[in-house]
């Protein structure tokens, strides 16, 4: 999706090296023997007699959503193919086996239990955070083609001077900013095209290219945190916490943001010192050019105004009563009317991203209505635990996942997990602040998860400029996400102590 970008070489750097390291020749026999033992434990537990399980009333359609569960855990976590090709699998695996539509023979309700609606499995693509998602996607195109991306970082990033430290900051909260916004891939793409010629300027003896090539990813993986559209974590917690028919907490676009956007500030804050300290400049000016120009006509002032528009509905919800998933597709309609994206621009769109999600919502979907969550609940005495160990496993095990695979798909893993858990504990969650604190620790905490190269796409982008070694990376990566997760659950921990999430 991202060939109109800048820094689209940067991006098809990153997708040589993420499909050379996935599908090395020498690796072929490591992914067959990991494709085995997932499909030998799917059929293990999709065999085994209900009651070894452990769980009471446990029926055959609730056992068949713990294999497709364990089937998409294992699939992701080994990458034995991409992550949406996996979520694709599980939507068809339920579909087939676990629906009203299913196979006939082994979907009978009498034998297996109550299925599910294979409207509702289907729905999971359309469900209004995806919504909230090609909004965001839509937003992003906009603005690119348009150039609003460059000449708002160019304006945004003069105030800043020559100082070579005042630059990097200057990239850090550009770059933060942006990626609220934008995803953040091509966000770091952007940025990292035009730290190009300050590369040139840097006296390659010295830190000062590594420091400004790793700010951008750092800047990139932080600011997601800002805003519920900035990295899908965030979106996906956000539909826990507001679903209706489960948690309805009624979490808002301008609440986030009260509470995530000081944060963020903080943390690029942190992190500049952090990078101009252990990665010092030798020399101490630079000049900075940008290349990007404003193209004026109708289209461009369509986008400023909507976009500003779309901004103030999100911040002002819950005073207009439109909900955020609601303003994502205002506009969707008003660049389809007024010309600005064509059908053309609709392949731009990371549905590779949104199938990767729909899986995990399935997954959710599965656990809740076939009655497998509230089994679980009755069978696992999760009122004994302490809240706090809740919060930190949460967030340690998203964290470690998170440097590995995908944040998406760890969040979709954990989220209907931690969710079931949380409405199970009820009231012995106020000490912590309640289920807000949980899932949205596990989102910060997929955030926070920069510690490899392949951890994010923004360290992938910026080890593809081959000025950051894997060692700098994971030494500020491992420092920086461990702070952001200190600050971020006791902010958490703050806010809802004193009831105001």
């Amino acid at each position: 999706m991202f060939h109109i970008y800048k820094g689209y070489d940067l991006v098809e750097a990153y997708h040589s090296m993420r499909h050379a390291r996935r599908f090395h020749p020498t690796d072929g026999f490591k992914k067959t023997a990991q494709a085995v033992i997932v499909v030998i434990i799917t059929l293990l537990l999709w065999c085994l007699p209900t009651d070894s399980f452990g769980i009471e009333g446990l029926t055959v359609v609730q056992q068949r959503v713990i294999a497709i569960f364990t089937f998409a855990t294992l699939m992701w976590i080994f990458e034995v193919v991409s992550s949406w090709a996996t979520s694709v699998a599980v939507i068809v695996l339920m579909l087939l086996f676990t629906s009203d539509s299913g196979i006939k023979w082994m979907c009978n309700p009498d034998e297996v239990g109550a299925l599910l609606s294979y409207k509702g499995i289907m729905a999971t693509f359309a469900d209004p955070v995806i919504m909230l998602f090609i909004g965001g996607f839509i937003l992003a195109i906009a603005a690119t083609k348009t150039g609003l991306d460059a000449v708002l970082a160019k304006s945004l990033l003069k105030p800043f001077g020559r100082r070579s430290e005042m630059v990097l900051l200057g990239f850090l909260l550009i770059t933060g900013l942006f990626s609220m916004f934008v995803s953040n891939t091509a966000t770091a793409a952007m940025m990292l095209t035009f730290l190009t010629p300050v590369f040139r300027q840097l006296p390659p003896e010295g830190k000062g290219r590594i420091a400004m090539a790793l700010s951008i990813p750092v800047a990139a993986n932080l600011g997601g945190m800002g805003t519920p559209i900035g990295t899908p974590p965030n979106t996906i917690a956000l539909k826990y916490l507001n679903d209706p028919e489960g948690l309805n907490m009624g979490l808002g676009f301008g609440q986030w943001m009260m509470f995530m956007f000081p944060l963020v500030l903080v943390l690029l804050f942190i992190s500049w010192w952090l990078i101009k300290t252990m990665f010092p400049f030798t020399q101490k000016t630079v000049e900075l050019k940008i290349d990007g120009e404003l193209k004026r006509d109708f289209h461009t002032y369509v986008v400023m105004i909507t976009f500003c528009v779309t901004v103030v509905l999100w911040l002002l919800d819950r005073v207009t009563g439109i909900n955020s998933y609601t303003v994502a597709l205002i506009p969707f309609v008003v660049f389809a009317l007024t010309g600005v994206i064509n059908k053309r621009d609709l392949e731009q769109i990371n549905w590779s991203v949104i199938w990767m999600v729909a899986g995990g919502f399935a997954l959710g979907y599965g656990l809740n209505a076939s009655g497998l969550a509230a089994n679980a609940v009755k069978s696992i005495p999760f009122g004994d635990f302490p809240p706090l160990l809740i919060l930190l496993l949460g967030g340690l095990i998203c964290y470690v996942l998170s440097n590995f695979i995908s944040n998406s798909a760890t969040a979709a893993l954990l989220m209907p997990i931690l969710a079931i858990v949380c409405g199970a504990m009820g009231d012995k969650l106020a000490p912590i602040g309640g289920t807000p604190t949980v899932l949205i620790g596990v989102a910060i905490a997929a955030s926070s998860a920069m510690v490899l190269p392949i951890s994010t796409p923004p360290n992938a982008l910026a080890y593809a400029t081959n000025l950051v070694q894997q060692k700098d990376m994971s030494r500020i990566g491992l420092i920086v996400g461990v702070l952001s997760m200190v600050l971020g659950f006791g902010l958490l921990y703050l806010m809802g102590t004193l009831h105001l999430l």
